[in-house]
């Protein structure tokens, strides 16, 4: 049974951009509960464990040791256990093929990792305040590309 918040969980090999997504749900008025993985093999372990709770919204960097993004992903979707769970990419990379594959694969959102805190925190609230359910309604790539 969940609480009255949004779960988040962001899996990023970055050590600093962890930091930051943390911090910036901190600042942010909304209520959350924010868990954070260093590579894809701990996030999917965690995920497939049997009592884990499932994130609303999972934000997953493309490149990553080990188990990238896009691998994740591509098991996430594979899994019907994770139907209802909202997917967010959250990557340095912009390149239309990044974009492309992961459309395809069936991510709800692609957001380019922005430089400046204040814009992080405006997408990530943005993100977390969404209705998933209307939002992946009519999702289209010109929808799919989260644009400050």
């Amino acid at each position: 049974m969940q609480e009255d918040y949004t779960y988040v969980v962001l899996a990023d090999d970055d050590e600093d951009d962890r930091l930051f997504f943390v911090e910036a749900f901190e600042e942010l008025k909304i209520k959350t509960k924010v868990d954070v993985y260093k590579d894809g093999i701990e996030l999917m372990d965690a995920l497939n464990q049997e009592d884990s709770m499932l994130p609303n919204i999972l934000f997953l960097d493309l490149n990553m040791p080990k188990k990238s993004g896009l691998e994740c992903l591509i098991d996430i979707k594979a899994n019907n256990r994770f139907k209802d769970m909202a997917i967010a990419i959250y990557s340095t990379s912009a390149s239309e093929e990044d974009i492309e594959n992961t459309f395809v694969q069936g991510a709800n959102i692609y957001i380019k990792k922005p430089s400046a805190f204040n814009d992080l925190k405006k997408i990530l609230s943005d993100v977390v305040t969404v209705n998933w359910q209307y939002h992946t309604n009519g999702l289209d790539k010109e929808n799919f590309l989260l644009r400050l």
